[in-house]
């Protein structure tokens, strides 16, 4: 009988818990579990709400022992930048404030009293963004000193998690690299760095790589699950997991991980944090195994699933394809990478201002607007791959569109028509793949990644777009 192993994939808006195992030389995944996530209003602030998703992530794993399909090894992964401070008991400090929040407005000024942002990019190999952990921690030391004087540890979002299963604290690679507060070199946290920004040394933990074993389930989760497994982490952001599910990495490919962001790259053994990559905003995270994720950060369908809740969710995606399609000819376009689109009170008021003040024709229909979001996306996409290129000095013969995003057909041929390579779109599950791979590249099952992406390959459906 197979060994089952659990993702638990922890997005922005929703979670989920999938079951992968090996069946007749072929990968297979089976959703266990399903929970809504969003940011909530707490204090002034915008927060998750934590001990809400740790007790859906413990529902999963009742769900695993109802069903009979006790997984050998679990590991959770999620989105970037944000964390929670523990205290010397090991209760957490003040409320996990999302990245969405408004509280960094104005730190970059604060940090760059001790280090310019050339400098900061040139020790990190990561881009600005003033969500990044390095922000937040500047509004914490700067509002809030009280926090980190109380916090013994500070863990990213998965680790925190890993930390309530298992009692045990560690920083996985990838997530850490997302805070901006790793050195690219030494792949560890830039202690020297700390000493610059009067940030205490003593909270961050010691840095594992993916595939690491952290341990069992504590006795008390055991008991109230009905098991205990190993937890083994992932790739711990989100992307880091995906990434190692893209098929096609064997040749010279640029993927798009494609959902609520479009995190788009290649994957390189060492880091470029040359005034070059800098300044084409491209940033260097870690990968499995040391590599390098050197990738832009896209809005991606946030844009297109805000649109489509304002419709109050009447049209589903593939409707929203079909709309945008019919009136393709519409010439207005954005930039969706503006501030105007990161967390707008109306993303289609948002759009349409922008076109207005723009010059541009107004979309007023679900179609326009819709037509007007994926254009625009794909030459976002278009202008990246130039930028890659240029900056490597190589030429990619073909781009992986991998996650949800990987089935809007419509954005897959748009795609392929603004950077003229061949578009292969697929795995739609590559976060939760590429998590469950990592679990069994430990426990063996694969001798090797390019070994494991070939079995991904050789398993799911994978649809090819021809530029036209």
């Amino acid at each position: 009988m197979s060994n089952y192993y659990l993702a638990v994939d922890i997005g922005a808006s929703s979670g989920r818990h999938i079951l992968g195992y090996i069946e007749n030389g072929k990968l297979q995944l089976e959703e266990i579990h399903r929970f809504e996530n969003g940011m909530k209003d707490v204090d002034g602030y915008k927060c998750w709400y934590s001990e809400a998703l740790f007790t859906e992530i413990k529902a999963g794993l009742k769900k695993c022992k109802e069903a009979g399909k006790i997984p050998v090894s679990m590991g959770i992964d999620t989105w970037g930048v944000d964390f929670a401070l523990i205290d010397k008991d090991g209760n957490k400090v003040g409320n996990t404030v999302g990245y969405r929040d408004s509280r960094t407005q104005g730190m970059d000024a604060e940090l760059s009293k001790y280090i310019s942002e050339d400098d900061l990019y040139g020790r990190t190999g990561i881009q600005k963004q003033l969500y990044n952990t390095i922000y937040q921690l500047m509004a914490v030391k700067t509002k809030q000193p009280e926090l980190l004087e109380k916090a013994e540890t500070l863990l990213m979002t998965p680790d925190y998690y890993h930390f309530l299963l298992t009692g045990k604290k560690a920083a996985e690679y990838t997530i850490a690299t997302t805070g901006q507060l790793v050195n690219p070199t030494t792949k560890d946290w830039d202690y020297e760095l700390f000493e610059m920004l009067g940030y205490p040394k003593h909270i961050f933990p010691e840095i594992k790589k993916p595939g690491s074993v952290l341990g069992e389930l504590s006795a008390e989760v055991a008991e109230e699950v009905g098991f205990s497994c190993q937890v083994v982490l992932p790739a711990s952001h989100d992307t880091g997991s995906a990434v190692m599910a893209v098929p096609s990495m064997g040749v010279e490919t640029v993927y798009i991980s494609s959902g609520t962001w479009s995190l788009m790259g290649v994957e390189l053994e060492e880091a470029i944090c040359t005034e070059e990559s800098k300044k084409a905003n491209l940033t260097n995270e870690g990968g499995y195994d040391y590599r390098y994720r050197f990738l832009k950060n896209i809005m991606g369908l946030w844009m297109i699933q805000s649109v489509r809740h304002e419709y109050d969710d009447k049209f589903s995606f593939a409707e929203l394809c079909d709309m945008a399609e019919e009136v393709k000819e519409f010439p207005s376009r954005v930039d969706v990478d503006a501030n105007d689109f990161f967390a707008p009170d109306s993303m289609i008021q948002a759009i349409q201002d922008y076109c207005e003040r723009s010059g541009q024709p107004v979309p007023k229909t679900p179609g326009e607007i819709s037509t007007v979001v994926y254009q625009s996306l794909a030459e976002c996409y278009g202008r990246t791959v130039k930028e890659l290129e240029s900056i490597t000095g190589k030429t990619y013969e073909a781009i992986n569109i991998v996650g949800g995003g990987s089935n809007a057909a419509y954005l897959n041929q748009l795609t392929a028509n603004a950077t003229g390579k061949t578009v292969y779109a697929g795995p739609g599950e590559a976060t939760a793949l590429g998590n469950i791979v990592a679990q069994m590249l430990t426990a063996g099952e694969y001798d090797s990644l390019a070994t494991a992406r070939k079995a991904i390959f050789d398993s799911f459906a994978v649809k090819t777009f021809l530029p036209q």
